[in-house]
């Protein structure tokens, strides 16, 4: 069956590469990705995949699905497919769209009647809202059984762990006045949203390993000779665990009030984007993919260990469903996402060898799952151990 499912990828391997450089080449910002659902949507629908556009009463979201939820498990393959402001595909989610639909395409090719479903869960705004958080509220995720996606990378790396994030903004209202006639008659936003920024900085000295505080000072005045009334900063906290991330908020969150204290004025404290949950892989399905991934002829040691430095929404999937987000390489220099480089490299000859890999490895896991109970056995224990442990946590 893997041997089908391999030729199968194979023999489309143009048509993926079409698909993956048309998102390339029209980049859109997270929740206005209406160009990628369409192509990834019919694409879904040329291959024989019952679609909804709409998921979660999100726009730009979509579920796909082919086979029977009744005769067993249900294999959800994540497709990311939003883009960067001015960085276009800088983090390579025109490969991850279409490297999920070739995954499921291939399996559902081959899936036997009553095995179960393999479904396509378009999950858009990943890099500004999370759309994955407002799905997993809803409820997108009752019925899956497992998770899996595939970022692209610099480096092969199996799926680790991510940081807990939430996104605080501040507001801080002073009382505008002459700032060199009458200064006394003011109350000085600028010299509110400053002390907070620097009691910010010494905090971080006092951290623990792991969490990350960065921000900016996002509006900081009108003009120089006026005491500015109103000003602004926001701030992105970050931590391994969210009852850490709670109380590094809550440090943060004074530094804020004491501020505006200090200098008379008054702050309001909001979130201006989702907040992530850190991301928990299961460890048996991701063995299950890295044998995949050296079956198809990678070598054991090019894959690292995963890291933990930034902050992703299927932290919030995990936390629900087991659930993997490993990387593929797709270029042979060191080069970071988020960066121009990486966005040619996303549109090159090796990036669309590399989604071939990636949806064969994704494809071949999703039918070991399927074919073997005993890896669903384990799987699920794993996730359910883990569960549990994560609930003792929080009441601890």
């Amino acid at each position: 069956m893997k041997d089908k499912i391999n030729n199968y990828i194979e023999e489309k391997k143009d048509r993926w590469e079409e698909v993956a450089r048309y998102i390339w080449e029209n980049p859109e910002l997270g929740h206005q990705e209406f160009r990628a659902q369409k192509v990834l949507v019919d694409l879904l629908i040329e291959l024989g995949f019952e679609v909804e556009k709409g998921t979660a009463g999100l726009e730009t979201a979509f579920w796909a699905e082919k086979g029977n939820k009744e005769g067993g498990p249900t294999i959800a393959f994540l497709a990311e497919y939003d883009a960067l402001p001015n960085l276009g595909h800088a983090c390579g989610h025109n490969l991850i769209g279409v490297m999920s639909v070739a995954a499921a395409a291939a399996l559902g090719k081959v899936l036997p009647p009553g095995a179960g479903r393999v479904v396509v869960i378009g999950t858009p705004a990943e890099e500004t809202d999370g759309g994955k958080v407002s799905m997993v509220e809803a409820g997108t995720f009752s019925e899956v059984d497992v998770a899996m996606m595939v970022h692209p990378s610099s480096k092969y790396e199996k799926s680790g762990s991510s940081l807990a994030l939430e996104a605080v903004q501040f507001d801080f209202f002073g009382r505008s006045s002459h700032a060199a006639a009458s200064p006394e008659k003011g109350l000085n936003a600028l010299d509110a949203v400053v002390n907070m920024y620097n009691a910010i900085s010494n905090l971080r000295q006092q951290v623990p390993d792991g969490v990350r505080i960065h921000g900016i000072i996002s509006r900081g005045g009108e003009a120089a000779n006026m005491i500015p009334e109103q000003t602004q900063a926001r701030y992105y906290l970050r931590a391994p665990e969210l009852s850490q991330l709670a109380d590094i908020k809550e440090r943060v969150v004074n530094c804020a009030e004491g501020a505006a204290l200090a200098t008379g004025c008054r702050v309001e404290i909001s979130n201006y984007e989702m907040g992530y949950a850190p991301l928990k892989s299961n460890q048996k399905l991701n063995d299950l993919f890295q044998e995949n991934l050296v079956s198809l002829g990678v070598s054991p040691g090019e894959i690292e260990e995963g890291s933990a430095k930034g902050s992703v929404d299927i932290g919030d999937v995990s936390q629900v469903v087991p659930a993997i987000h490993p990387t593929i390489k797709i270029m042979d220099e060191p080069q970071p996402g988020h960066t121009r480089e990486f966005a040619l490299a996303a549109n090159s000859p090796r990036a669309f060898e590399a989604m071939l890999l990636g949806a064969k490895a994704l494809a071949f896991s999703g039918y070991d799952y399927f074919a073997q109970t005993e890896i669903q056995k384990r799987v699920q224990e794993e996730f359910g151990a883990a569960k549990r442990n994560r609930k003792d946590k929080t009441s601890d």
